[in-house]
C-alpha cells in the first residue's frame, strides 16, 4: 500500500442545496423550477408529468410568477429570510469556503457549489478541471445521507465528470452524521443558552423525508417502516447505515450522549412535510402541539441538526411559523439552537473531516 502521489493541488468542492438568485418570483421559479423536477426530489412520477405539474402549475404559483406584483408563498419567505448580506445559505457558504481553504492550505482549492442554481456544480467542476487538480473531494454540507441531497449532488457531480476525457481520482463523503467535532460544536450552541434543565422539552427537529423514498433505500425490504414503525433506528447497523431516518435518530443520541440529557426529556421529529403521503415520523408540528396542549410545556429548546446553516426550515418554519402555531396552543417560546454558519469551530471541524478524507485516500 501506497499513498497516492498528487502532483497537483487537490480540489475540494462543498455542496449544499441551492437558493434563488434573489427574492423575487422570477429568480425563485427558476430555483424550485430545477429543484422539484429532480427526480430524487420528487420520486413518484413520470419525468414528462413531472417537469408538466412543477414548471406548469407548482412553481409559478409558489413563486407567483403568474401575478409578479403579488408574490407567492415561497417568494414571499425568502423574502422575509434574505439579510443585508443575501441569502444565508450562500452567504455562509461562502464564509465557510474561504476559511477552509486558508485552513487548507496552498495545495488545496477550495470552491462552493450550489446543487440547484448558482454557484453551480457543473462550473465549480470547470474550474477545478482546468486548474488540473490531482484529485478531487465532494463534500455535501448535509450531515446525514439521503437521495433527495447527497445522492442528488454525487449523481449531478458523476453525470458531469462522465463527459470529462479524463477523469481524476474523485472522493465522495457519504456522511458525517456523528462525527465528533460536528456534535459538540451543536452541543456548545445549547450549552451557550445556558442550562438544559430550563427547558420543559428538547426537540431534535430534522427534514422529512416521504416513507416511500426511506423504504427504496432498504434493500431488505423487511426494515424500514416494514411494520408501519421506524423502530429499527434505534441503532445503526448493516442494514440501515445508509438510511437517512436511522442517521438522524443516531445524530440525536450522540449529541444527548454530548449533554447528558435524560430518557424522556427530548424527542426526535421530522418537519417540512409536503404532500398528502406518509413522511417519516413523528411530525414536529405534531409534537408540538402535543406539548403545549397535553405536557403543558411552556419553553421548548430546538435543534435542527440536518442544516449547516440558516435557511427557511430553520429561521422561518420553526423560529416564526412553528412559534405562532405553539402559542396558538398555549405554548411560550421554542428557542432554536444557533446554526452553524460560520461559526470557527463549525470550520474547524470541516477541515478536520477533510483531512481524514484527503489522508484517507490511498492506493493499494
Amino acid at each position: 500500500m501506497h499513498v497516492q502521489k498528487h502532483f497537483g493541488k487537490q480540489g475540494i468542492l462543498l455542496v449544499n442545496l441551492g437558493t434563488p438568485d434573489e427574492p423575487t418570483p422570477r429568480a425563485v421559479n427558476r430555483y424550485l423550477g430545477e429543484f422539484l423536477t429532480d427526480p430524487r426530489v420528487i420520486d413518484n412520477l413520470p419525468g414528462p408529468a413531472q417537469q408538466l405539474l412543477v414548471r406548469g402549475i407548482i412553481a409559478p404559483i409558489r413563486s407567483g410568477i403568474v401575478n409578479p406584483f403579488k408574490p407567492g408563498g415561497s417568494t414571499k419567505l425568502y423574502q422575509e429570510l434574505w439579510t443585508e448580506n443575501g441569502s444565508p445559505l450562500k452567504y455562509y457558504g461562502e464564509i465557510l469556503t474561504e476559511a477552509v481553504a486558508k485552513e487548507m492550505g496552498d495545495d488545496f482549492i477550495v470552491r462552493l457549489a450550489m446543487r440547484y442554481q448558482n454557484p453551480s456544480i457543473a462550473d465549480a467542476l470547470k474550474e477545478l478541471m482546468d486548474a488540473e487538480v490531482s484529485s478531487i473531494t465532494i463534500f455535501p454540507l448535509f450531515p446525514q445521507y439521503a437521495s433527495a441531497t447527497t445522492g442528488s449532488v454525487h449523481q449531478e457531480v458523476m453525470r458531469l465528470l462522465s463527459k470529462e476525457q479524463i477523469i481524476p481520482n474523485v472522493n465522495m463523503v457519504n456522511s458525517y452524521y456523528e462525527h465528533p467535532d460536528l456534535i459538540r460544536v451543536f452541543a456548545d450552541n445549547a450549552r451557550d443558552l445556558g442550562p438544559m434543565d430550563q427547558w420543559d422539552h428538547i426537540i431534535f427537529s430534522y427534514h422529512g423525508l416521504p416513507q416511500r423514498q426511506l423504504k427504496k433505500g432498504d434493500r431488505s425490504g423487511c426494515h424500514c417502516y416494514a411494520d408501519g414503525t421506524n423502530a429499527c433506528c434505534s441503532s445503526i447497523s448493516r442494514v440501515n447505515q445508509f438510511c437517512y431516518s436511522a442517521q438522524c435518530h443516531a445524530t440525536t443520541r450522540a449529541i444527548v450522549a454530548e449533554l447528558g440529557l435524560s430518557e424522556g426529556s427530548y424527542t426526535t421529529s421530522f418537519q417540512s412535510r409536503l404532500g398528502f403521503d406518509d413522511w417519516a415520523k413523528p411530525y414536529t408540528i405534531d409534537v408540538l402541539e402535543d406539548l403545549a396542549k397535553n405536557k403543558g410545556a411552556k419553553k421548548l429548546l430546538c435543534f435542527s441538526p440536518a442544516f449547516v446553516a440558516d435557511c427557511l426550515e430553520t429561521t422561518i418554519e420553526i423560529g416564526l411559523e412553528y412559534q405562532e402555531e405553539f402559542e396558538e396552543w398555549g405554548g411560550e417560546h421554542i428557542q432554536l439552537v444557533p446554526s452553524l454558519n460560520g461559526d470557527p469551530r463549525w470550520i474547524s471541524a470541516v477541515v478536520e473531516m477533510l483531512r481524514e478524507e484527503v489522508g484517507s485516500n490511498v492506493v493499494l
